[in-house]
């Protein structure tokens, strides 16, 4: 099969790449327009073992950089990557995957129906010819590229020897603006993000956050319709950190049942964020938290307001942690 390609100093070949100081002679493509390699877009990437608030933040933040028109690069692997591919393609926006093996190989093998996805609208593309077995070396090459795409590159999670961080150091040395979003101090999955900041990368605390750097206007929040106090009580309690149902029901003296259809209420309004058991509270896409919001929703619950409102490689793989 002959797959299309652009090739180094065609026209088609997204100038971003060429500041690379070794640019691919060639790309190989699956999918749509060879245009979209020329769109303005950001790399999310991240470990691939991954925490569910990790999964979460990913998903999210490539739905709202899709949503205002940005294409959303990843490296097709596991956990980080494969939740922004997820995010983009949820907002109908354009995502490319960039393989670290032949163009004809769908890696993971259980990628292989997002791999179909990202083709339908978006781009899956490699540097390397059909027959090309991943190797843990040309993961790094790989993420050359993620980074050589892209106007800033977020990190979402990762650990302290993180192949994430290679495609960190390789928009450092682009010039290119990197993002990392902060973890908890006791968390391995944390330590290559803070280490990141600490050597000052931007924190990023919401999609506003890429969006004011890049000068994109972000698409308009949708505001939530009126909400009930019940509503009100569970997403003052969560402003304060994220929580089981049942820390719900305690802390605000709500019956598991209501706070049930509480939680419902506020995922479908968009403000909350649900995943393993764990809910939490969503930033939206214009880089604050919705305080306002939530003082509405509070107030008028009731004289409790106040004390509710405190409180290693998969099967086979040879694919280095990206």
């Amino acid at each position: 099969m002959t797959y299309p390609s652009v090739s180094r100093g065609g026209q088609e070949y997204p100038p971003l790449l060429t500041e690379l100081h070794d640019p691919p002679a060639r790309l190989l493509l699956r999918g749509g327009p060879p245009e979209i390699l020329s769109q303005p877009a950001v790399a999310v990437v991240g470990a691939r073992s991954c925490s569910a608030y990790g999964a979460q933040v990913a998903r999210d933040l490539a739905r709202e950089l899709a949503a205002a028109g940005v294409v959303v690069v990843s490296g097709l692997a596991r956990g980080i990557d494969g939740e922004a591919h997820r995010g983009a393609l949820a907002a109908g926006g354009q995502t490319v995957a960039v393989l670290g093996c032949g163009i004809d190989r769908d890696y993971p093998r259980a990628h292989a129906e997002l791999a179909r996805r990202i083709v339908a609208s978006g781009l899956v593309i490699s540097e390397y010819p059909p027959g090309v077995e991943p190797a843990p070396w040309r993961f790094p090459a790989r993420n050359r590229i993620v980074a050589g795409l892209a106007r800033a590159t977020v990190v979402v999670e990762a650990r302290e020897r993180s192949g994430a961080l290679i495609t960190a150091d390789f928009a450092l040395e682009l010039g290119r603006d990197v993002f990392a979003v902060p973890g908890e101090i006791t968390s391995g999955l944390s330590k290559g993000t803070n280490d990141l900041i600490r050597q000052g990368a931007i924190p990023l605390l919401a999609a506003g956050d890429v969006f004011e750097i890049l000068g994109i206007e972000p698409s308009s929040p949708r505001e939530p319709a009126s909400s009930s106090p019940e509503a009100g009580a569970v997403l003052g309690f969560l402003a304060d950190g994220a929580a089981t149902l049942d820390e719900i029901s305690r802390a605000t003296g709500l019956g598991s049942p209501e706070v049930a259809v509480a939680l419902t209420e506020l995922e479908l309004a968009g403000l909350v964020l649900g995943g393993d058991g764990v809910y939490r509270v969503k930033i939206p896409a214009g880089g604050r938290p919705p305080l306002r919001r939530i003082e509405n929703l509070v107030d008028g619950v009731g004289e409790n307001d106040e004390a509710q409102g405190g409180d290693g490689k998969p099967d086979g793989d040879t694919e280095a942690d990206v």
